[in-house]
């Protein structure tokens, strides 16, 4: 469950930066009253916790779940 929750808060700062990078646009300060807004920073910092986490991602032995499967 978590590593869905992070990886989909990664997909959703993924795509904010997209459209940074494209647009200069922040959808999230957009959304939440721009970057220095306390929900704003909020979003950006569980983003930053889910890429902290997925790294763990790169090093755990999927060998047991893929049995599964």
């Amino acid at each position: 469950m978590w590593d869905k929750i992070a990886l989909t808060l990664l997909i959703i700062g993924g795509l904010n930066w997209g459209l940074v990078g494209i647009f200069s646009f922040d959808l999230v300060a957009w959304l939440f009253g721009g970057t220095g807004a306390i929900l704003s920073r909020v979003v950006y910092i569980l983003v930053a916790l889910s890429a902290v986490w997925c790294i763990s991602l790169l090093f755990r032995d999927n060998s047991i779940a893929d049995s599964k499967t």
